[in-house]
């Protein structure tokens, strides 16, 4: 299971530049349905090589928090080329975040 830690340093290498299609859970540590939405993440991180799964702390990197949006957590962004796809907000479904592939 590869899941990486974005922040604002490595988030345009990492993300933006990517060369596949890229989950990014937008979440807290203290975030009640992010400790919900995490299992989730994990679970598509170990069985989908093709994709890059990661997550960003909003309380440690605000700035991108706010550059995309984020006004409550968990978010997740599904980008291809750079590019944002699709959005959820709340809790969601491996199979609604697999969808917006």
């Amino acid at each position: 299971m590869d899941i990486r830690e974005f922040t604002q340093d490595n988030f345009e290498n990492e993300v933006l530049k990517a060369d596949k299609p890229v989950i990014v859970d937008f979440f807290a540590t203290w975030c009640g349905p992010c400790k919900m939405q995490s299992p989730i993440i994990d679970e598509i991180a170990g069985e989908r090589s093709d994709l890059i799964v990661g997550k960003v702390d909003v309380d440690e990197n605000q700035d991108l928090a706010v550059k995309y949006g984020v006004m409550s957590i968990p978010t997740i962004l599904v980008l291809k080329n750079g590019e944002v796809k699709k959005t959820f907000t709340g809790l969601t479904s491996k199979e609604d975040i697999l969808g917006a592939i």
